[in-house]
């Protein structure tokens, strides 16, 4: 395993409870913060921001034709000017939702889990342009960072709490998946917990470990082939941007830290000169 990294730098200094779900979308980072209800829009040329703040949880916002789809504390949502329209609470108490992202196809899926990670008490769940819903899969724990191959035939996911990334043969066409197979398990406590990830053009999966101040990098085949070190103890996901993809932004938490002034977690940073680029990942479809 290497450990040959880019240049990492301060993207967006910022303090985030759980700084999340980052997506590059026409010239700006959109990411969330979970516990603040936040969905941050940042311009990386000039490091500024525009925050919309919603009443509830926000695991994943993803921008669609108006607004965002928002996998939040209760379900699916479309979220208008900061103001939560066309909410789907299908959610019982004590379960939220968690990180989400589009497919090719721009049908958006998110995981959901118990707020006490309860083993078996998370699914992964589908929404369509249409605005349906599918249960796709239940019986996880903390269904987590999910991505795509680039030729899309595959679809991973991390359950964080399960310390691995699985990954399934997908139908993009109809949105299936076929039996899951192990792509890497995390025993090494020294490298925390897997959270999201981000899917390279050669096919390569960047991971966020919590817990542990890095990404690592893994192969189509499973193989941990690269580790990049991060400023701050919980990275928590990362993405792709710029105009050509070439640079990874990677979302941070302060949530349970004690923090002195100069600490930088819950910031965004932007790692350079990996010499890969990003796979394009998908809006959502659907339409107001």
């Amino acid at each position: 395993m290497s450990s040959e990294g880019g240049r990492v730098q301060t993207a967006v200094l910022a303090r985030s409870r759980v700084g999340e779900g980052p997506v590059w979308h026409e010239g700006r980072l959109h990411w969330v913060d979970i516990l603040a209800g936040q969905i941050n829009v940042s311009d990386l040329e000039d490091g500024s921001t525009t925050t919309l703040t919603v009443p509830t949880w926000v695991g994943a916002a993803v921008p669609m034709a108006a607004g965002y789809v928002a996998a939040t504390r209760e379900g699916y949502a479309q979220v208008l000017d900061g103001t939560l329209v066309d909410v789907d609470p299908f959610l019982p108490a004590g379960i939220r939702m968690n990180d989400g992202k589009c497919d090719p196809m721009g049908r958006f899926w998110a995981g959901s889990c118990a707020e006490n990670f309860a083993r078996g008490a998370g699914s992964l769940h589908r929404l369509n342009a249409d605005w349906s819903r599918t249960t796709v899969l239940e019986g996880l724990t903390q269904p987590n960072g999910l991505g795509w191959s680039p030729d899309g035939a595959t679809f991973y996911l991390v359950d964080t709490q399960d310390l691995a990334v699985y990954a399934y043969p997908y139908d993009s066409d109809t949105g299936a998946l076929g039996g899951r197979h192990l792509l890497a398990r995390f025993d090494d406590e020294r490298l925390g917990y897997p959270d999201g990830l981000a899917v390279d053009a050669e096919g390569c999966l960047w991971v966020a470990m919590w817990g542990g101040s890095m990404l690592l990098r893994i192969s189509p085949q499973g193989e941990v082939v690269r580790r990049l070190t991060m400023p701050v103890l919980q990275p928590t996901s990362c993405a792709f941007a710029g105009p050509d993809l070439a640079n990874l932004c990677v979302t941070s938490a302060a949530e349970g830290l004690h923090l002195s002034a100069a600490d930088l977690d819950g910031s965004v940073f932007m790692v350079a000169d990996l010499d890969v680029r990003g796979a394009p990942v998908e809006t959502f479809a659907g339409s107001a």
